[in-house]
């Protein structure tokens, strides 16, 4: 009870008295452009393994966020387990390759408009070396008992690729070499191991296909094994490389949770994940290896998929937060997942559980995932704007997209952690008004929308909160959720601009997000 009542007092401190609230007033000009819209934000997202993939629930998730959103290419875990069925080996040891699994889920991937970021992982238990796994479903982390047959399973699958999709297509993947090498979990062995492996992996996908994108290495600690591998390459110039891969979350401590059980709490330091991000451009431009593609393939607020501000209308004002600032240094970063059918630790046993997902088991969508909506209706060339907390485009059509979020992160009280702090119902505070103030708009007729994500908006988990959180959710609870986090704007209206000026304004409270859309509609000039 004390724990509860130090959590309910933590919260109480970020509402402002009246006479404390603020004007915020995103102002810009529309004349004033600075480029392109950048695409990064919606270039990759995650999935927890492959053989998740296969699922039909699974699938139907992932056609709502191509049909809402739109990602360019997924990334999973697990293409080479035992369940994919992939390699075996006939009674005199010679190898065998089957990829009837791979087929059916990368021709769902291709038919959603999605590519495949092919992490390639696990070892087959025929293949491997040893018995070490990680995880519920038992990702074998072994070396190759015979690297000469790792290179065979290597340039069986790109030759089968090539076959199936053509080389023109396969030009257009990405193929990342194994995962997380300097975390004992997924790799027990030195990092020198994992340099042989990436060799083998690289040149045999390179002799079977020329243009194909070869990288590593997923690493998650800052910055040790990043710069051994980026040396490594400097030092063996001929070894194919094209792309930088890592990941980051912006907790403080830790970087694997095979049990469920880490206590991580949430770094308020709004550059703690795009910080790492502009620091690893740094480290690549500062060398030889100088314009390397940079991808972050895994990143969010934690590492664990039991943290509960993955469900909570914090995490969208998180997200924003990161995109914005580390979209100028990367050429992707993968947030980590699109769904909770993730099954790391095992099937889950309630509806909401700090999964990672954009969208809960039963496809009920979170904050998380309106956020990456916001971000999807951004298009055409971005608009000067000097708070740090917007985002302005226009497109050549006339539509004026304003977003704009308060990133205000509430660190739990000391004793405490995000699995036990965000699974509450944590009211937002109030911080006064936020006004948007456009100048240069064209005169004329505009459809504007509204959109809003905060605290009971678009807010599924609070109100599954009020429900009493059951353990397993009705038909009707189900779609009552959903209704309540659809994503439809707050608000239709149509407007008149007349002298080149529009302003609205917004009451604004801790981690609201606010998103605008101006569409003209005849007459704007």
């Amino acid at each position: 009870m004390r724990m509860i009542g130090a959590v309910v007092m933590t919260a109480a401190l970020f509402f402002l008295p009246a006479s404390a609230a603020q004007h915020r007033v995103i102002t810009a000009d529309l004349t004033r452009v600075t480029g392109p819209h950048s695409g990064v934000p919606l270039e990759v997202v995650g999935a927890g393994r492959a053989a998740e993939g296969l699922r039909a629930d699974w699938q139907e998730q992932l056609a709502t966020v191509q049909s809402d959103i739109g990602f360019h290419y997924l990334r999973m875990h697990g293409l080479l387990t035992d369940e994919m069925g992939v390699y075996s080996e006939d009674k005199d040891g010679h190898p065998q390759f089957n990829f009837q699994y791979i087929d059916s889920l990368y021709d769902a991937l291709l038919k959603l408009k999605i590519r495949p970021f092919v992490e390639l992982t696990f070892m087959p238990s025929k293949l491997a070396s040893g018995t070490t796994t990680v995880f519920w479903w038992k990702g074998n982390t072994s070396l190759p008992k015979d690297p000469a047959k790792w290179a065979m399973l290597m340039r069986a699958l790109v030759a089968h690729f090539k076959e199936r999709y053509g080389e023109d297509e396969i030009n257009k993947w990405y193929f990342e070499v194994w995962n997380e090498p300097d975390i004992r979990g997924f790799w027990p062995h030195p990092l020198e191991d994992y340099f042989s492996l990436y060799k083998t992996t690289a040149e045999a996908i390179r002799a079977e296909c020329a243009h194909c994108r070869i990288g590593g290495p997923a690493s998650a600690v800052p910055y040790a094994a990043e710069e051994a591998f980026e040396k490594w390459l400097l030092a063996n110039p001929a070894i194919p490389n094209d792309f930088i891969a890592l990941h980051a979350y912006g907790v403080n401590q830790g970087y694997l949770d095979e049990t469920g059980r880490a206590g991580t709490v949430i770094d308020p330091d709004p550059n703690r994940v795009s910080g790492r991000m502009r620091h690893s451009r740094e480290l690549i431009d500062a060398t030889a290896l100088k314009g390397r593609e940079l991808h972050f393939t895994e990143w969010s607020s934690a590492y664990t998929p039991t943290d509960y501000m993955h469900d909570q209308y914090h995490q969208a004002s998180f997200i924003l937060n990161v995109v914005k600032r580390a979209t100028p240094y990367v050429d992707s970063l993968s947030y980590w997942t699109f769904t909770d059918i993730f099954e790391e630790l095992g099937p889950r046993f309630t509806p909401f559980h700090g999964g990672f997902g954009l969208m809960n088991l039963e496809g009920i969508k979170k904050p998380s995932y309106h956020a990456f909506s916001f971000l999807s209706r951004l298009h055409g060339e971005d608009v000067a704007v000097k708070d740090q907390q917007s985002w302005i485009t226009k497109d050549r059509d006339g539509t004026i997209t304003a977003l704009a979020w308060d990133y205000a992160p509430v660190v739990p009280p000391k004793g405490s952690n995000d699995q036990i702090f965000y699974r509450q119902d944590l009211p937002a505070a109030a911080k006064g008004n936020l006004t948007f103030d456009l100048s240069h708009v064209p005169d004329g007729r505009y459809a504007v929308s509204l959109y809003q994500i905060g605290y009971q908006q678009n807010d599924a988990f609070t109100a599954y909160m009020k429900m009493g959180a059951p353990n397993q959710l009705s038909k009707a609870q189900v779609e009552s959720l959903k209704q309540i986090s659809t994503g439809a704007p707050l608000s239709r209206e149509e407007v008149t601009v007349s002298g080149g000026h529009f302003s609205k304004t917004l009451p604004l409270r801790a981690n609201d997000c606010y998103e605008l859309v101006l569409i003209p509609t005849g007459g704007a000039k």
